[in-house]
């Protein structure tokens, strides 16, 4: 995956750095297994290194992991700016319908209508089942509930087309159940608000 928008870049960074955090407290645990068995017989520090490299090592590591994570989460909230553009997303068995604030009355079925560079944020609700709008090179996941509005903030760097997909199991048909992100350049955008086709 390459991320294309600042949230799937933060996303992936995240992952990144939870995947050298895990890998250096697997390498010391083992580092300290093989040590174990290869000492020599009569030593005896067990004491010390289980309390500060088989306790308190994992404890920072992890806890820095968790800081990072929370500070990460913190910055993928939706927050208020002048650009924002925003839009409707409603899943049903087995098709995505998106309307636009910018656009009363235009609905897209399967394809979803941003431009490139702005924030849009995404209100996500599902017609009858719990279903889960993901778009991996643009952000993260989140589920579209019955009866609930979630909010999710999607941003290309540039223009193009993204896939997007259900990530959650809901009945047969659930992996055919994909749309298209088309991501506008500002000309692009006013040309699709004003109702012509790209």
């Amino acid at each position: 995956m390459h991320p294309a928008g600042p949230a799937a870049a933060i996303i992936a960074t995240l992952w990144w750095v939870l995947l050298i955090g895990a890998t250096a407290i697997f390498l010391l645990v083992a580092g300290l297994i093989a040590w174990a068995w290869r000492r020599p017989p009569g030593e005896v520090q067990e004491r010390r290194f289980v309390v500060w490299l088989g306790l308190a090592f994992p404890l920072v590591v992890l806890a820095a992991l968790l800081a990072y994570g929370l500070v990460i989460g913190e910055r993928l909230l939706p927050r208020a700016t002048p650009d924002l553009v925003e839009v409707r997303a409603e899943a049903r068995q087995w098709d995505w319908r998106f309307g636009y604030a910018d656009a009363p009355g235009r609905v897209t079925e399967n394809e979803l209508h941003i431009p490139a560079g702005r924030p849009v944020d995404v209100a996500i609700s599902s017609a009858d089942v719990v279903h889960s709008f993901w778009v991996p090179r643009l952000a993260g996941k989140l589920d579209a509930v019955p009866g609930h509005v979630n909010v999710l903030r999607l941003e290309a760097d540039r223009p193009g087309r993204y896939e997007g997909l259900n990530a959650e199991y809901n009945g047969p048909g659930y992996r055919d159940h994909r749309f298209t992100v088309i991501a506008h350049d500002a000309e692009g955008w006013q040309a699709f608000l004003r109702g012509e086709r790209p």
